[in-house]
């Protein structure tokens, strides 16, 4: 683990759901009032992000993914975290852009707008090495983890800018974007050239949107939830296995976090919900005046 553990910050590492980012309790009512969009909700830790931002009090959670049962299982999940969330859904593909433009379209008529959003639509195929791939198949990881986020940012902006200035006007924090990226962003093993490169390339889109729509009031973060075993988790070779030990409501939370406005010091980094929020942001000051936790060529040293 000597490579992965040069790469992060050393900071106590959660598991789960803890006091500091807990949406029912330190975080509670954090989301009042607002109208949350998610991609990828249908089970693992989209699902349970629904059930958090239910349970910060957001007034309504817009949930999207390809399979409608898993939907309204969320859907129900959400409605018994706090019967005051309203919470709507529409059957999409991310890799679709009339698709998810109608979703978010769908969103705003129904509830007046987005005030936070989160790509968390993902895909891993199987670890090949390069020489042995399949050209679709390396492909695809990068429509559904690439180009699925910049859909669901293309068609979110626009209303998350409405909301960071209606908000800021009223003196709360509107208008976050949540990408998922993966520690896998900041590692080179072999096999997983589709999906590590992915989601390097979301670290840096996320730096991007923040670089062109910072003086908007945008506050994005790219993301890596843990260790989750999800399906998508198991994808990877057994001997990884081991490390899947984050259960899925700590990444879930911490992106309840990272939109209450507590983290918008962060705005335009990588971050992991797996790092102590409280000794995260007591290194704020030396992150932003280093400029960390972002991806840059290093030249020295």
């Amino acid at each position: 683990m000597s490579s992965i553990q040069t790469q992060f910050l050393e900071l106590t590492e959660r598991h789960a759901r803890y006091e500091a980012i807990d949406p029912k309790s330190e975080l509670k009512d954090s989301a009042e009032g607002k109208v949350i969009f998610i991609a990828g909700a249908s089970r693992g830790i989209g699902q349970a992000t629904a059930v958090a931002f239910a349970e910060a009090g957001a007034r309504a959670i817009y949930i999207t993914a390809r399979s409608e049962d898993a939907l309204k299982e969320t859907q129900a999940l959400v409605a018994a975290a706090n019967p005051q969330t309203e919470c709507a859904f529409a059957v999409c593909d991310v890799t679709d852009a009339a698709q998810v433009e109608a979703a978010v379209s769908d969103c705003v008529a129904r509830f007046g707008g987005v005030d936070a959003a989160d790509a968390n639509a993902g895909y891993l195929g199987p670890w090949v090495k390069i020489g042995e791939t399949d050209p679709e198949g390396w492909w695809y990881n990068w429509e559904v983890n690439v180009k699925g986020a910049y859909h669901v940012i293309r068609f979110t902006l626009p209303h998350l800018i409405e909301s960071a200035r209606r908000h800021g006007s009223e003196g709360r924090s509107g208008g976050h974007l949540i990408l998922l990226s993966s520690i896998g962003a900041q590692l080179v093993m072999p096999g997983a050239s589709d999906y590590q490169t992915a989601k390097h390339a979301i670290n840096r889109l996320c730096e991007f949107v923040q670089s062109d729509h910072g003086e908007d009031g945008i506050k994005c973060f790219a993301i890596h939830p843990g260790g989750v075993g999800t399906e998508l988790g198991y994808n990877m070779p057994e001997a990884m296995h081991q490390y899947l030990v984050d259960e899925p409501d700590l990444a879930a939370s911490f992106a309840v976090w990272l939109c209450s406005g507590k983290a918008d010091w962060a705005k335009g980094r990588y971050l992991s919900a797996t790092w102590d929020v409280i000794e995260l942001t007591a290194m704020k000051d030396g992150i932003v005046a280093d400029d960390l936790l972002v991806n840059r060529l290093r030249t020295t040293g």
